[in-house]
């Protein structure tokens, strides 16, 4: 018998279409009341990163559950995630700088896919501003280790980017002097003060999920699909129990997210 699912090589379990687990997964913390405990926060801020042509409102509702940890939330301002990685890098140092001077203490950066990228960069040139990095799917060992059907809106961006166009990074960022400082934190050394948290999905349908093995972090395996990560509750869940402070129930809500 034939069928259109793949198989998880690590779970053995069928996928389902993507729109359609896509769908379940937004589906899985739609509603607040069903949420998992987050890790606590205890005033700490925390910043978002969204991926590649993404913008903080794909990430509005973890933000939302972490907040109700006891997070202060530090927004990354971005709307697209397609401008120079060495510009995004010093506009997140700027917020997530003012972010720990008023909190007094270090932040929890995660990034989801280019977005963790960005934040192993700014993890690795300002460690004084970070406690916890986690990465939700980034391609920390190649930036271009994506699936063929990414490539065409790859080139695009570049390519606008090249001719000038406000906003997008340009081809020159792969070898260019622009962004020699933020290639090398990508690939450099990473500090040992600052905790690592790599999540991949060997079901990845975006980014080839061997790249996000990056050897310096703690590797945690989900279930889910690339863009699902933020907002599927299994995911929340192991990130929570891996940074070590839930216990799996539902927690109580701030009255602002109600």
């Amino acid at each position: 018998m034939t069928t259109d699912a793949t198989t998880v090589p690590r779970f053995g379990l069928p996928l389902a279409p993507p729109s359609l687990r896509i769908l379940s997964e937004w589906r899985s913390t739609y509603d607040h009341e069903g949420w998992p405990t987050p890790p606590d926060g205890d005033g700490r801020p925390v910043m978002l990163i969204p991926g590649f042509l993404a913008g903080d409102t794909s990430l509005t509702r973890m933000a939302l559950w972490l907040r109700t940890g006891g997070y202060t939330l530090a927004r990354s301002g971005i709307t697209w995630n397609t401008a120079c990685m060495e510009t995004t890098v010093k506009e997140m140092e700027r917020r997530l700088d003012g972010a720990v001077q008023r909190a007094g203490q270090p932040a929890l950066l995660i990034g989801q896919s280019r977005g963790g990228s960005i934040g192993r960069a700014l993890a690795v040139l300002r460690p004084d501003l970070v406690d916890t990095l986690v990465t939700l799917g980034s391609p920390l060992l190649d930036q271009l280790a994506v699936r063929a059907q990414v490539w065409p809106w790859i080139l695009t961006v570049a390519t606008l980017g090249t001719i000038g166009v406000p906003g997008m990074f340009g081809l020159s960022c792969l070898r260019g002097d622009c962004c020699a400082r933020t290639r090398e934190a990508l690939s450099g050394p990473f500090p040992e003060a600052v905790r690592f948290i790599s999540v991949y999905s060997r079901s990845d349908e975006v980014v080839r999920w061997e790249a996000c093995l990056d050897p310096a972090a703690s590797q945690l395996e989900v279930d889910a699909s690339h863009i699902g990560m933020g907002m599927s509750r299994d995911v929340w869940t192991a990130l929570a129990a891996e940074i070590g402070h839930a216990d799996g129930d539902c927690a109580p809500l701030a009255a602002d997210v109600a």
